[in-house]
């Protein structure tokens, strides 16, 4: 089964070119679910049935799991069927047929534009942490890019000349403008502070810790809950909440749709629409909060 599962995160990264946390994911709701089969129904996967996943599906709701987890736990299981289907290893997919919990979507937390500025004001240029922390900030909220993305960015994919980054999150790349902002702060980051940083010059990650090596999600995670509270920003902030806030204040700012979603990465307008969707909210609740005859 071990080998399976790696032989389907190969067959996800080839063919449909998900990000490398997104096979993370999968392969880890793959084995959850072989683990469960294994241990406590002695079956094998080549011969489980649609009722026999439902009963998996019921087990993870009756644990308390969130209906986000569930379902993207379906979605793995769903996905390793077709692969199977695909190997000629089973004729049918046991998950077409499954009763799911409903979708429920929280909407995204976004900052105002004052919050933006207070947040992106907090790092200091004094020292080489706060430029690398306001070049990382700043081409966040100007890019829309996921945190991934940024993190896994290398010297070559940007151009400062040209005023543009390569983004190559997901198995393919596009273009994005960085804009004045934080082009002067990638362009400070880049010409007196990385190569002080970096000790290693083989290291060809844009961003780099203290120590030199490529930064992670959990260390940039560290430093944006740092300056939220240093910007006293009472939000629930997460690391993809700039990329969200970048998506709405565009849209706001009367940016096609459709150039929104290319930025963001999305093969569709799907879910960019959602921000429009957002924005139809908060103008309801604006109109229905400051007109007299409302």
């Amino acid at each position: 089964m071990d080998s399976l599962v790696k032989d389907f995160t190969l067959y996800l990264a080839k063919k449909q070119g998900v990000s490398e946390n997104t096979l993370l994911s999968y392969g880890r709701d793959v084995e959850q679910f072989l683990s469960w089969l294994g241990l406590e129904n002695q079956e094998s996967c080549l011969k489980v049935s649609s009722e026999r996943v439902q009963d998996y599906v019921n087990l993870l709701e009756r644990e308390g799991k969130a209906n986000s987890t569930v379902l993207r736990s379906v979605s793995s299981i769903r996905n390793f069927y077709n692969f199977l289907m695909e190997r000629g290893l089973v004729k049918t997919n046991p998950v077409a047929q499954l009763e799911l919990p409903a979708a429920t979507h929280k909407a995204p937390v976004i900052l105002s534009p004052s919050e933006v500025n207070r947040l992106l004001s907090q790092p200091r240029l004094t020292d080489a942490k706060g430029a690398r922390d306001k070049a990382m900030l700043e081409l966040l909220y100007a890019t829309g890019m996921k945190v991934s993305e940024l993190i896994s960015m290398e010297l070559r994919d940007v151009n400062l000349t040209e005023g543009v980054v390569v983004c190559r999150g997901g198995g393919h790349s596009r273009i994005i403008p960085m804009g004045g902002a934080a082009g002067e702060a990638v362009e400070y980051y880049i010409e007196n502070v990385r190569d002080s940083m970096v000790e290693d010059q083989k290291i060809k990650t844009l961003f780099v810790n203290c120590g030199g090596r490529p930064m992670t999600r959990q260390g940039f995670w560290k430093l944006i809950k740092g300056y939220i509270k240093k910007a006293e920003i009472d939000k629930d902030v997460t690391p993809q909440t700039l990329r969200h806030s970048f998506a709405v204040h565009l849209l706001q700012n009367g940016a096609d749709t459709a150039a929104v979603s290319q930025m963001l990465g999305y093969n569709d307008t799907v879910s960019a629409k959602m921000y429009n969707e957002m924005m139809k909210d908060r103008i309801k609740k604006v109109y229905n909060r400051s007109h007299p005859r409302a």
